[in-house]
């Protein structure tokens, strides 16, 4: 038996409308990328033409899917968070604090790396869009809860004081541009910029609570 006529119809309507949301998500998903790449070559914020170009699209394209460039930088910023939170998760919370020092060190790391031109320009051009603001406050945020975690046995024998400003010390030194003066001005290896890092990190923490 055959389905209804109008059945067929709205069934048709409804793939033709699925298929264009999924090439309009991916024409987004397109913009971004291209955001993000430009950013990485040239260390500065990209016009809507260069990230036209780039994308495949048209300037019209680009501003169908965001309103304007500011939009489009929060967009940006949202996909580098959901990005780094899946590619960086937690690893060795148990271990020995050797290891723990080096699996946290290692992650930062990886993650400067990968996203330190962005931050620069995102950080540098956020006076008007308070959207961003918040973004640049959570990663700060996200990274002190991760290195509270790692660290939470050396942490626990500090009072609240105490162990804010370690927190707070171990936050700075691991910072973005912490990261870039090692690699840029100073010319140091992934490994050996690293190796500052994790000696940094030793120093800075209380001595591990033995179990008794």
């Amino acid at each position: 038996m055959s389905p209804p006529e109008d059945s067929v119809v709205g069934q048709a309507a409804s793939g033709k409308i699925d298929g264009r949301r999924l090439r309009s998500e991916r024409t987004r998903q397109l913009i971004i990328e291209s955001y993000m790449s430009l950013v990485r070559e040239k260390h500065e914020v990209p016009t809507a033409q260069q990230i036209a170009e780039r994308a495949g699209y048209s300037v019209r394209s680009v501003f169908e899917r965001f309103p304007d460039l500011r939009t489009l930088r929060v967009a940006v910023t949202d996909h580098a968070i959901a990005e780094g939170r899946n590619v960086g998760g937690l690893h060795d919370v148990d271990a020995d604090r050797e290891t723990r020092i080096r699996s946290q060190v290692r992650a930062r790391a990886h993650g400067c790396e990968k996203w330190l031109p962005l931050w620069r320009v995102l950080s540098a051009h956020n006076d008007d869009v308070p959207e961003l603001q918040k973004r640049i406050r959570m990663v700060r945020e996200l990274v002190r809860a991760r290195i509270e975690l790692m660290f939470r046995k050396e942490l626990s024998v500090l009072n609240e004081s105490g162990k804010r400003s370690v927190l707070i010390a171990l936050e700075a030194i691991t910072d973005f541009e912490s990261w870039g003066r090692m690699r840029e001005l100073h010319g140091l290896s992934f490994d050996e910029a690293c190796a500052v890092w994790i000696r940094a990190v030793d120093r800075l923490l209380p001595q591990t609570p033995t179990v008794s």
